[in-house]
């Protein structure tokens, strides 16, 4: 079985030199190797136009077989283009894809976009808020799922939740913030509120992998004791 990730740079193996910044893609095969080979195809600044036109889309089909999972991810950077707005361009891209994955006998699983740290000012009430960054990109990719009956990991809604439950500044540590001089390739620093840390990265890839298994997609037996905890 191989579980084939379609994605950006949140979902990426990231280069060496950006390290520690990792996408969730790069920490999942921990959590599923016994049973299932992850192959992962996310580009860093891809959408779901570019990944087709770059060749990466038909380099994933290649691979994609009966009864493989590909796991599809994309967002960040459709919502920087006008065409590819969440209802006309972005959706039209999302079931094409859905489309030419069941054509060679595999299934598609939507995931919602992983929101960005955005932490809005306290309201009031003293509650903690976060930003609608990826605006109604999420909700597009629900509304596909139920319509078409796919199976969908809402790491949107989850990645909210994780944030607010952590905190403003305990929250911090899931992504990429260095001060200046901390880090060789951003030597004046970096504040990134996009981009996960691996510590954020093995987090979300826990949750992806525990979802996978209760929505049924893997056996219990192919994740990790640790698989859910997150």
């Amino acid at each position: 079985m191989k579980i084939l990730l379609a994605g950006d740079s949140t979902v990426a193996t990231c280069p060496t030199h950006e390290y520690p910044m990792s996408g969730w893609g790069a920490q999942l095969a921990p959590h599923l190797y016994t049973r299932a080979a992850v192959h992962n195809f996310a580009k860093g600044g891809a959408s779901t136009e570019s990944f087709r036109d770059e060749g990466l889309w038909e380099a994933l089909l290649a691979e994609a077989g009966e009864g493989d999972l590909v796991l599809i991810q994309f967002g960040h950077n459709d919502q920087k283009k006008q065409h590819l707005a969440a209802r006309t361009g972005y959706a039209a891209n999302l079931r094409a894809m859905v489309r030419e994955v069941e054509s060679r006998g595999a299934l598609p699983v939507l995931c919602t976009s992983v929101e960005r740290r955005h932490f809005l000012d306290v309201a009031p009430s003293g509650t903690a808020a976060l930003e609608q960054s990826l605006e109604d990109y999420p909700e597009v990719v629900r509304e596909i799922g139920l319509e078409l009956g796919l199976p969908v990991i809402d790491l949107n809604g989850w990645t909210r939740a994780l944030y607010l439950r952590l905190g403003r500044e305990d929250s911090k540590v899931l992504f990429c913030h260095f001060q200046p001089g901390e880090h060789a390739h951003w030597p004046d620093g970096l504040t990134d509120n996009t981009h996960f840390s691996q510590q954020g990265a093995a987090l979300v890839a826990e949750h992806v992998a525990a979802e996978l298994q209760e929505l049924r997609l893997v056996p219990a037996s192919v994740l990790s004791t640790t698989a859910g905890r997150g």
